[in-house]
């Protein structure tokens, strides 16, 4: 779903009625356990937790001028989205991941490579995405992502 927001705050707000409560406690499920060091911000036009410049001025390698993206939050048409690129890059997080998901999820596992769909809202299990988002560090990520993403890139 398109979302015109100019702030995270005005894309929560925007957020179809559905799945607004549910992207609001999962923003603030994210809050409560990222690591210092991520900043909140819009990103590809939905919520995102980023690696900004101050800390990583390289920026993403598909675009420098944007800050490194970790985690994004939306709200599609149909389900609600939860982007975790650590899941995507380091195959023993993945691993784990889905070991836990198959002991608390309520439906079986949507997921694309750093993408989980959620259908229905109260699928979310908000306690596992804490955990999950607890588990890198700005350091971490910044670590895997130059190997695992711009070690073949001209430097």
């Amino acid at each position: 779903m398109k979302n015109s927001a100019n702030s995270v705050d005005e894309y929560a707000a925007n957020v179809s009625e559905n799945y607004r409560d549910s992207i609001q406690k999962l923003r603030e499920v994210v809050k409560e356990n990222i690591p210092e060091g991520f900043v909140e911000m819009l990103n590809y036009g939905m919520n995102g937790f980023v690696v900004p410049h101050e800390l990583y001025p390289k920026g993403y390698h598909c675009d420098p001028k944007l800050p490194l993206p970790f985690i994004n939050l939306a709200a599609q048409k149909n389900f609600i989205s939860f982007y975790h690129m650590g899941i995507y890059a380091v195959p023993s997080l993945l691993d784990w991941f889905v070991k836990e998901y198959a002991s608390v999820g309520t439906q079986k596992l949507d997921m694309g490579k750093s993408c989980i769909r959620f259908k229905k809202a109260n699928d979310i299990p908000y306690e596992l995405i804490g955990k999950l988002t607890k588990k890198m560090t700005v350091e971490n990520w910044i670590e895997v992502y130059e190997n695992a993403f711009t070690s073949n890139r001209k430097k």
